[in-house]
C-alpha cells in the first residue's frame, strides 16, 4: 500500500514530457502551469482506471471528506496541484500511522520464533527507501513552493525569488493568479506539514529542509497584527483567534522539540538583515537577507532570548553561530559578535540579576570543551564574554563568575577539610581552575581592576603550587609560571613589588596554604590538596619548614630570572636595598638609645619587648636571604638594566656609606670590605658622568646623589674619598660644566688592585736576560696566592720570531732518547731561548729527566712546572705539544700537587702573570689535553685521583664555549672509563648531565661528544655497567634511541648506533651467562 501511494506521488510530481512542453513553450510559467494541470488530470484518470489504485482513491476520497479545505472545483490550478499533494501526503501519514500502530502492538509469532542472534530486527513499516524518501521530497518541495512561501507576507522568511531562478519564476506564478483566502490556503498547507511531522520518519524530511518555511508561516499565523487590505472580504480571509492561539503553540511546541542550534539559525534568519547600516562586522549573507517586519524583529528577537536564557541555551547560540567554521578571521569575529550577545540583558529577563545568574555558568562550561576547533573557539566566546562581564557589570562577575571560577584556589587558602584521608580540593577541580585561569587572564590577556585584584587574592597559592610542580613532573607548571609572569607584567609596579614581597615571605605568611596542608602529586600529573601528617620530632618540622621556605625563594629567583625584558626585577633588588639602609639607620639608632629597664615591666611586658625584638630579627635575616638569593642568581644586566636603576643603586650604597659618620671618632670606621666597596661605587658614578653625552635627564636622575655625596665629601674619615665625593658632586651639581681631569682616574686606580696596574715589560733575548727571567720564575711559587705571584713576576709578551724555525719537523736532535748529555741548568736556559727547535729539545730532555727521577728535577719541580706552563701557550706546535708531554709527567709523577694546579687552570683559565688572556681559551683545551694524557695513565689509582676531576669535567659541561663543552666531555670519558665501582656514586650525576646534554645541546659537536662518553662508558666498565649504572641504564639507553630516532647528524647517530651495540653486548653477557663447567670441592668442618 505504501508504494501505490508513492507512485501516485510520483505520477503527480514527474516532469513534463518533450513534446508537451513544446506545446506550451510560450512561457516558462505557463510550462509549469500546463505540466501541473497534465499531471493531475492524469493522476486523476489513473485513480479511476488503475486496479492497483483502488485503496489510495478510497483512502483519499476518506481524506478529502474529512478536509474543510478541500475544493474540487477551484479554478487556480497551482493551488488544486498542492491540494492534491496535501491529500496524498496525508494519505500516506495515516496509512503509516495506522500500520506502525500494528507493528507496535502484535508483533509477527512467526518473526519471533524464527529470529536468532545473528539476525536484524525488523524493519518497521514506516522506514522508507532512498526513492521513496526522494519522491516524497519532491512533493514537499512542490507543497512548500507553491502552497506556502508565496503566501508569507513580505519580508517574513526568505522569499522564493532569494534562492533561485526558477524560485522567482514560481513566484511569479502563484502571484499573477488570483488568491481570494491567501492567511486560509498558508494555514491548510502548514497543518498538514505538521500533521506529517507527528510520524518520525516523515518530521525528519519536513523539518530537514522545510524547517524555516514552517516556522516562518506559524510566525505569521499567529503573530502577525490585523491589518484592512481593502476589500469587503475582510472576514473571511482573516483567522479567528482560537486559530491563530493554536498556531503559537504550534510555534512553541516546535520550537521545544527541534535541536536548540538549527532552532536559533532559523530564528536569526527569519529576523533578517539590519533595518539600517550594520556594525562593522556584519557580513553580506545577513545583508542580503532584507528587512523583516518590525513584528517579526520583535518576535524573534524575544524567542531567540528565551533560547539563549534555557538551561544550556548559552552554548545552543553559540553553536548555531560558529557551527561549521573553519577557525579564520571571520570565525573569530563571529565570536566577537557572539559574546557581545552573551553579555546584553534581553529585555524579557526578569533581572539582570536573574539573566547572569543563570549565563554566567554556562559561560564557564564554554572553556571546557575537548574537541580541538570547538574548543579554540568556544574558548574564544567564553573569554570574550567574561571579560565583557567583568568590564561592563563587575558586582555581577565577581558573584557570577569570578567567584566560581577561583573557589579551588580559595578554598586551597582556607580548607575546610578534617579527614587525613580525603583530599581537601581534587586533582581534577585543581587542575581546571588552573586552566580556565590560564585561558581567561594570560590568553584573554585584557588586564583590568577587577581582574587584577580576583588574581592577586589567589596569586600565593598559585605560587605555592607553582613551586611544588617545579619539584615534580606536572603539567600545570607551565600554566602557573605563565599565570605569574602575566600578573606581574601587567599589574602596577607598586602592586607587583608588593606581590613580590609577600612570595618572598618579607610581608608575613610565605606559603599560600595553611600549614596543615600541602599538595601531592595527582594520579593525571596535576595535584591536589591533602591534610600533612604531623612529624613528632620538632626537629625534622623545622628543617622541613625552612628547606620549605629556601625551595621557594629559589622558585622566586628562577620567575624573576623569566622577565628579561621588565625592569621589576631590578625595582625589587632595589627596594631590598633601600629597606636595607633604612634598617641600617634603624640600628643605629637603637644603638644610642639607652637599654630598657626590665625591672619596672610585667612579665607579659617583657615578653612582648622580647618577642618584637626577636620579629624584628626575623625580617632582618629574611631580607638577607632573599638579597643574597637575588644577587647570586639573577645577573647585573636584569637588575639594573636602566640608567635610573644604578642611579638608585648608587644613592643606596651611598646612604648606607652615610650610616653612622656622625658617631664616627677615628680614621679607620668601617671594614675594609665597605671602604673598598664605597671606593667602587664612586668609581661607577665616575664612570657614568665620563660618558661622551649625558641628557639633562640623566642629570636630573643623579641629582639624588648630591645629598650623599655632600655628607661624604665632609664627614668621611678619608680624605682621599672627600676629594672623589667633592669632585663627583661638582661634576652633578654643574651638569658636566666643571669636570676634573683626573677624576675618572682616581676613581678608577682606588677601585681596582693596585698590583694590577703594572706595565707589561717584554721577553730578553740575551743570555742575561733569560737568567733574569729564570730566576723570577724560581721565586714564583704554585702554592702563592695571585697578589704574590703578580708581584714577583711581570708581564711578558711572547717571544717574536726573527727568522723562521728551519728545524720545525725534524726528527734530528728533538728525540727524547737521545738528547745530548748536559747539566740540567743548561736545559733550563735552553728552555726559554727564542729559537724553537732549541726550545722544543730542551722541554724533550726536561721531559725525560722528571720521567727517570733526576735529582736536580725533583728539587726544581716548581721550575720545570712555570717552564710548562709557559710554553704551553707558544704558537709553535713543536714547542707546546712538548709542554703537553712534560705536563702530563709531571702529572703522573706528582699527580696531587700538579693536578690542582692543572684542573684551577682548566676551569679559570691560565693562572701565569705572563699568560695572554686573549688567548685564554686556546690554552684551556691545551690543559684539557694535558688532563686527558694524566687521566689515561692514572691506572688504578683512578678511583683515587679521579674525584676532583669529575667535578671539573661536569662543570666544564656548562661552559659558555662549545669547545671547553666537547673537551670536558672527551676527557669525563677517558676517566670515567677507567674508575671501575668507584663511578657508582656519581652515575646519577654523570646521566643527567649527559642526557640533558644529548636533548638541548645545540652545537653539534657537544651532543657527539656526550653520546661518545655513553659509548666509552660501556665500553671501559663491560660486564660491570650493569652493576655500576644500574639504576641509571634504562635512561642512557632512551637517550641513545633518542639519539637515533631524533638527532639529525649523522656522526651522533652512528655514535649512538656504536654505544647500543656495546649496550646489547653488555646485556646479551649478563641475561646468558658463558656457560661453564666447574667442580667445586667443599671442606666440611
Amino acid at each position: 500500500m505504501t508504494s501505490a501511494i508513492i507512485s501516485a506521488l510520483t505520477v503527480l510530481t514527474k516532469p513534463l514530457g518533450e513534446a508537451s512542453v513544446r506545446d506550451a513553450q510560450s512561457s516558462q510559467q505557463e510550462a509549469l502551469l500546463a505540466a501541473l494541470q497534465a499531471n493531475r488530470t492524469l493522476l486523476l484518470e489513473q485513480l479511476q482506471s488503475e486496479k492497483r489504485l483502488e485503496e489510495v482513491r478510497r483512502l483519499r476520497e476518506e481524506a478529502a471528506a474529512g478536509a474543510a479545505w478541500f475544493s474540487g472545483d477551484t479554478e487556480d490550478a497551482a493551488w488544486a496541484f498542492v491540494q492534491e499533494c496535501l491529500l496524498l501526503l496525508l494519505t500516506l501519514a495515516r496509512h503509516l500511522s495506522v500500520q506502525l500502530e500494528l507493528f507496535n502492538r502484535t508483533p509477527a509469532p512467526s518473526a519471533a520464533k524464527l529470529r536468532t542472534p545473528e539476525m536484524a530486527p525488523p524493519l518497521p513499516p514506516d522506514v522508507l527507501s532512498v526513492t521513496q524518501q526522494k519522491t516524497l521530497g519532491a512533493a514537499l518541495q512542490f507543497v512548500v513552493s507553491l502552497g506556502l512561501c508565496p503566501y508569507l507576507a513580505p519580508g517574513v522568511g526568505v522569499a522564493l525569488g532569494r534562492r533561485s531562478a526558477f524560485g522567482a519564476m514560481v513566484e511569479g506564478l502563484v502571484r499573477g493568479g488570483a488568491a481570494p483566502a491567501a492567511e486560509r490556503r498558508l494555514l491548510t498547507t502548514t497543518n498538514v506539514l505538521l500533521q506529517l511531522a507527528e510520524l518520525s520518519s516523515l518530521a525528519t524530511l519536513v523539518f530537514t529542509r522545510h524547517l524555516g518555511d514552517v516556522m516562518a508561516a506559524l510566525c505569521q499565523l499567529g503573530y502577525r497584527p490585523h491589518r484592512a487590505e481593502g476589500g469587503g472580504t475582510r472576514g473571511e480571509k482573516e483567522l479567528s483567534t482560537e486559530e491563530r492561539k493554536t498556531c503559537r503553540e504550534a510555534l512553541k511546541s516546535l520550537l521545544g522539540k527541534v535541536y536548540q542550534p538549527i532552532v536559533i539559525k532559523e530564528l536569526l534568519i527569519l529576523q533578517g538583515g539590519p533595518k539600517q547600516s550594520g556594525p562593522a562586522g556584519s557580513s553580506g549573507s545577513r545583508a542580503a537577507l532584507g528587512s523583516a517586519p518590525a513584528w517579526l524583529r520583535r518576535l524573534c528577537g524575544q524567542l531567540l532570548s528565551e533560547r539563549l536564557m534555557q538551561p544550556n541555551g548559552v552554548q545552543a547560540v553559540v553553536r548555531a553561530i560558529l557551527e561549521g567554521g573553519t577557525g579564520g578571521e571571520s570565525d573569530w569575529r563571529k565570536c566577537d559578535g557572539v559574546a557581545r550577545i552573551l553579555v546584553a540583558c534581553p529585555q524579557q529577563s526578569v533581572s539582570p540579576d536573574s539573566y547572569y545568574r543563570q549565563v554566567c555558568p554556562q559561560i564557564l562550561d564554554l572553556l571546557h570543551f575537548k574537541d580541538k576547533l570547538t574548543a579554540l573557539q568556544f574558548q574564544r566566546v567564553a573569554t570574550r564574554a567574561a571579560l565583557s562581564v567583568v568590564e561592563d557589570k563587575p558586582q555581577f562577575a565577581q558573584q557570577y563568575l569570578l567567584a566560581p571560577l577561583l573557589a579551588p584556589l580559595q578554598r586551597c587558602a582556607t580548607p575546610s577539610g578534617e579527614g587525613n584521608s580525603q583530599a581537601a580540593v581534587e586533582e581534577w577541580e585543581l587542575t581546571r581552575c588552573v586552566e580556565d585561569v590560564y585561558k581567561m587572564w594570560v590568553v584573554g590577556n585584557s588586564p583590568s581592576a577587577p581582574l587584577l585584584k580576583a588574581l592577586e587574592e589567589v596569586l600565593p597559592v598559585i605560587f605555592t603550587l607553582f613551586c611544588f610542580t617545579k619539584q615534580n613532573v606536572s603539567h600545570l607548571r607551565a600554566p602557573c609560571q605563565e599565570i605569574l609572569l602575566w600578573y606581574l607584567g601587567h599589574t602596577e609596579t607598586s602592586a607587583a613589588l608588593s606581590a613580590l614581597r609577600q612570595l618572598s615571605g618579607l610581608g608575613g605568611q610565605m606559603s599560600g596554604v595553611p600549614p596543615d596542608f600541602h599538595f601531592t602529586p595527582g594520579s593525571d600529573g596535576g595535584a591536589s590538596l591533602s591534610p600533612r601528617d604531623t612529624l613528632s620530632d620538632e626537629d625534622d618540622a623545622m628543617y622541613e619548614r625552612l628547606s620549605g621556605e629556601q625551595w621557594r625563594l629559589e622558585c622566586l629567583v628562577q620567575l624573576l630570572a623569566e622577565l628579561k625584558d621588565s625592569d621589576l626585577p631590578g625595582d625589587f633588588f632595589l627596594e631590598l636595598l633601600q629597606e636595607l639602609t633604612s634598617w641600617a639607620a634603624a640600628e643605629e639608632e637603637e644603638e644610642d638609645e639607652p637599654e630598657v629597664d626590665v625591672s619596672a615591666m610585667t612579665l607579659l611586658e617583657v615578653e612582648q619587648q622580647l618577642s618584637g625584638c626577636a620579629a624584628g630579627r626575623c625580617q632582618r635575616l629574611a631580607l638577607l636571604q632573599v638579597l643574597a638569593a637575588v644577587c647570586e642568581s639573577l645577573p647585573h644586566t636584569l637588575l639594573l638594566r636602566k640608567t635610573t636603576q644604578v642611579v638608585d643603586f648608587m644613592v643606596s650604597l651611598l646612604q648606607r656609606a652615610c650610616v653612622g659618620l656622625d658617631q664616627a671618632s677615628g680614621p679607620s670606621t668601617g671594614s675594609p670590605v665597605e671602604s673598598q666597596t664605597l671606593s667602587m661605587g664612586m668609581g661607577l658614578v665616575a664612570t657614568l658622568l665620563s660618558a661622551p653625552q649625558l641628557s639633562t635627564e640623566d642629570y636630573t636622575s643623579m641629582s639624588r646623589l648630591l645629598p650623599p655625596l655632600e655628607t661624604l665629601s665632609q664627614k668621611h674619615p678619608e680624605a682621599f674619598v672627600q676629594e672623589l665625593a667633592s669632585g663627583l658632586r661638582a661634576v652633578i651639581a654643574t651638569h658636566g660644566a666643571y669636570r676634573p681631569d683626573d677624576l675618572t682616574a682616581a676613581a678608577a686606580q682606588r677601585s681596582r688592585n693596585p698590583e694590577t696596574t703594572q706595565n707589561h715589560s717584554n721577553v730578553p733575548s740575551t743570555k742575561k736576560q733569560t737568567q733574569a727571567r729564570l730566576s723570577q720564575v724560581s721565586q714564583a711559587s704554585p702554592h702563592s696566592s695571585p697578589q704574590d705571584t703578580i708581584a714577583n713576576t711581570r708581564t711578558h709578551a711572547r717571544i717574536g720570531h726573527a727568522e723562521p724555525a728551519p728545524g720545525r719537523g725534524r726528527s734530528s736532535g728533538t728525540s727524547d732518547s737521545s738528547p745530548p748529555a748536559r747539566p740540567f741548568s743548561d736545559w733550563l736556559l735552553e728552555a726559554c731561548d727564542p729559537d724553537v727547535p732549541t726550545r722544543a729539545v730542551a722541554l724533550r730532555a726536561l721531559t725525560r729527566m722528571v720521567r727517570e727521577g733526576d735529582s736536580d728535577a725533583v728539587q726544581a719541580q716548581e721550575k720545570v712546572l712555570m717552564l710548562f706552563l709557559e710554553n704551553l701557550e707558544h704558537d709553535d706546535s713543536f714547542v707546546y705539544l712538548s709542554a703537553i708531554q712534560g705536563l702530563a709527567v709531571l702529572a703522573d709523577s706528582y699527580p696531587e700537587r700538579i693536578l690542582q694546579r692543572l684542573l684551577g687552570d682548566f676551569q679559570h683559565g691560565p693562572s701565569l702573570p705572563t699568560s695572554d688572556k686573549e688567548r685564554s681559551l686556546e690554552t684551556r683545551l691545551k690543559v684539557g689535553e694535558v688532563l686527558m694524557r694524566a687521566s689515561r695513565a692514572m691506572g688504578e689509582l683512578a678511583p683515587h685521583l679521579g674525584r676532583p676531576l669529575v667535578g671539573v669535567f661536569l662543570r666544564g659541561t656548562r661552559d659558555s664555549d662549545q669547545t671547553v663543552r666537547a673537551s670536558s666531555l672527551s676527557n669525563l670519558g677517558e676517566l670515567c672509563r677507567r674508575l671501575d665501582y668507584a663511578l657508582g656514586p656519581l652515575a646519577q650525576e654523570l646521566s643527567s648531565c649527559l642526557t640533558a646534554l644529548i636533548k638541548t645541546e645545540r652545537e653539534v659537536e657537544v651532543r657527539r661528544a656526550a653520546v661518545h662518553v655513553i659509548a666509552l662508558l660501556l665500553r671501559g666498565l663491560s660486564d660491570k655497567a650493569t652493576q655500576v649504572l644500574g639504576d641509571v641504564l634504562l635512561d642512557l639507553y632512551r637517550a641513545l634511541k633518542w639519539v637515533v630516532r631524533s638527532d639529525r647528524d649523522d656522526v651522533a647517530v652512528l655514535h649512538a648506533q656504536l654505544a647500543l651495540e656495546e649496550l646489547d653486548d653488555v646485556m646479551r653477557r649478563f641475561i646468558f651467562p658463558e656457560q661453564k663447567l666447574e667442580k667445586k670441592i667443599v671442606v666440611l668442618p
